[in-house]
């Protein structure tokens, strides 16, 4: 299959679903944490996928595409610092957290597997 868009990137479509199941799971998080735990773990978790589409279109440029999934791999721990602090308040489950925890690890992996071979993608 020919790659045509970030779209097309099983990493791409991995970190949305991870960001659309966090949205999910964040709805019910207290209305207190609104401004504060709910809001970062949401961003951090979308910019994931924000930045994987932003190294895709920066291909060309290997330092520049190494730089933007650097980012994405950050966003992407950061996410699960976010996670075991809604396991620590008690907003999510040991299941939820762990299920969550393990998907990230593989998706940080393949991200990392990007940042080492970037001549594979460019364009």
């Amino acid at each position: 299959m020919k790659i045509r868009s970030h779209k097309d990137l099983n990493v791409f479509r991995c970190s949305f679903e991870l960001a659309l199941r966090i949205h999910q799971l964040s709805i019910g998080f207290p209305p207190e944490e609104r401004f504060s735990l709910t809001d970062q773990v949401r961003r951090s978790s979308r910019s994931v996928s924000a930045n994987i589409a932003e190294a895709f279109r920066k291909r060309r440029y290997p330092k520049a595409f190494v730089a933007k999934l650097s980012d994405s791999e950050g966003e992407a721990a950061e996410t699960q610092v976010w996670l075991s602090f809604a396991l620590a308040f008690g907003y999510l489950d040991e299941t939820a957290l762990k299920e969550l925890d393990e998907k990230y690890e593989q998706l940080e992996k393949q991200i990392i597997t990007m940042i080492l071979s970037p001549d594979k993608w460019s364009a």
